[in-house]
């Protein structure tokens, strides 16, 4: 929870950090860029999805290949669906932790079978195999989803920005 902070403080807050955001936005093909945004572009939560599950337990940086061969292979979810796990599993090769593979494989032929439509909740995203709460909260934050983020992983993250940036931020682990 950060405290000592007014209602026009987290205004301006947002506003600096939107701005810093802009401008400091690494291109990555799973985002939308700043400029894109403004334009009405919405994530794709498909290719939003994707990057959050390889993401975990690594860096960007050993992603983006990962990332851009599986969408080759794997451009939509029914793509993704009909897949033989062992296709699936050899994209994913070097990545590891390999139950994340089988568990997007699986949500994948869940969505697949709900005639590709993704959840608009993040009850629908925790339903889906390999989903807590930790990647639902992420795939929120991208801006495709409308649901409200549990407050301990936003307060967390932005307090922890928040100090990293300016100096009079207290956060109260209470």
């Amino acid at each position: 929870m950060v405290n000592n902070v007014n209602a026009l403080d987290v205004a301006s807050l947002r506003a600096a950090l939107l701005g810093w955001y802009d401008g400091q936005a690494r291109v990555l093909a799973w985002r939308v860029s700043p400029s894109d945004r403004r334009r009405g572009v919405r994530p794709d939560p498909y290719r939003v999805w994707v990057s959050e599950v390889m993401l975990q337990q690594t860096t960007v940086a050993a992603v983006v290949g990962y990332f851009a061969r599986f969408m080759d292979a794997f451009a939509t979810v029914q793509d993704l669906a009909d897949a033989p796990e062992a296709e699936v599993m050899r994209l994913w090769a070097g990545l590891g932790y390999y139950s994340r593979a089988r568990s997007l494989h699986a949500a994948a032929q869940v969505i697949a079978a709900a005639g590709g439509q993704f959840p608009e909740t993040e009850e629908g995203w925790r339903a889906l195999p390999g989903i807590g709460p930790y990647t639902a909260a992420a795939i929120a934050a991208s801006g495709w989803l409308a649901f409200t983020i549990h407050a301990s992983t936003t307060e967390v993250r932005l307090a922890a920005f928040a100090a990293s940036q300016v100096s009079c931020f207290v956060v109260d682990t209470r």
